[in-house]
C-alpha cells in the first residue's frame, strides 16, 4: 500500500548533526521525517556537486526539503536539481545580498580563510562560528549538536556560505527567520517569516513554534 504521508527532509547547519531537530514533532499521520547528516567532502568539491551527491539520499519524489543554516543553503542548492514540493530556508539567507557585510567582506579579502579553525574541537569557539552565540550555559548539549567537528569540513563550510552566488530564488521558497539572529542578521533579509525573539538556533530552543506552524506553511 502506498505512504500517501508528505515526506520532509530535515538538514541540520553547519558542524551540527540531526539532534538539533530532536524537539521538532510534526503528525505522523500526515508527515514522513527522514533527517540528513553531514559527510566530510572530497577536496574541491563544490556546493554544487555536493547538492548532488545529497540527492542521491532523497527517496521520494516532490519531497519537503527544509535546511537549517548553511543547510539551508544547501536544500536551495539540491532544489535546483530535484522536483519538490516545498524548500524551507530556517536561519539562513536566499540569495547572496542577503549575507552580512562581515560575509562579503570575507569574500573580496579572504579573511575568512584566516580563521583559527584548527580549533574545531574547542566547542565553545565552534558554536560562534555555527550559532553566532557565546556559550557559557548548557555547554554539554552544544558537544552534543556540534558534533561534525573536521577542519577541512569547517574550512570548505566557512568557505562555501561566503561565497555562496544565488540571485534567482526558488519559487516555492518559504524563508523562516528569527529577529534576533546573530549570524545572519535580519536587517539583510526580504520577504521572510519573521519569529519574534527568535535566535540563530530557534529550530533548538523555538521548536514549539515550528510544531504549530510548519504544517500549515507546508501545506497551504
Amino acid at each position: 500500500m502506498k505512504d500517501s504521508r508528505t515526506p520532509v527532509y530535515l538538514m541540520p547547519g553547519m558542524a551540527a548533526n540531526p539532534s538539533i531537530f530532536d524537539g521538532i514533532n510534526l503528525p505522523e499521520e500526515q508527515f514522513l521525517i527522514t533527517k540528513l547528516e553531514w559527510h566530510i567532502p572530497k577536496k574541491g568539491v563544490s556546493l554544487e556537486t555536493y547538492a548532488k551527491q545529497m540527492c542521491e539520499k532523497i527517496e521520494h519524489v516532490s519531497p519537503v526539503l527544509l535546511g537549517v543554516s548553511f543547510g539551508g543553503l544547501l536544500v536551495q542548492e539540491m532544489a535546483k536539481q530535484i522536483k519538490t514540493k516545498k524548500v524551507i530556508a530556517v536561519s539562513c539567507v536566499k540569495s547572496h545580498e542577503e549575507l552580512p557585510k562581515r560575509m562579503l567582506f570575507a569574500k573580496y579579502t579572504k579573511a575568512h580563510k584566516l580563521l583559527p579553525t584548527g580549533l574545531v574541537n574547542n566547542v565553545e569557539l565552534l558554536a560562534k562560528y555555527a550559532f553566532g552565540e557565546t556559550v557559557t550555559k548548557r555547554l554539554h548539549l552544544y558537544e552534543q549538536y556540534l558534533s561534525v567537528r573536521d577542519k577541512y569540513y569547517i574550512d570548505w563550510s566557512i568557505d562555501q556560505i561566503v561565497n555562496w552566488k544565488q540571485d534567482i530564488i526558488p519559487k516555492n521558497l518559504i524563508h523562516i527567520h528569527g529577529e534576533k539572529d546573530a549570524v545572519f542578521p535580519i536587517s539583510n533579509i526580504k520577504n521572510c517569516i519573521e519569529v519574534k525573539n527568535g535566535t540563530h538556533t530557534m529550530i533548538i530552543h523555538r521548536a514549539k513554534w515550528f510544531n504549530e506552524h510548519l504544517p500549515t506553511l507546508i501545506f497551504e
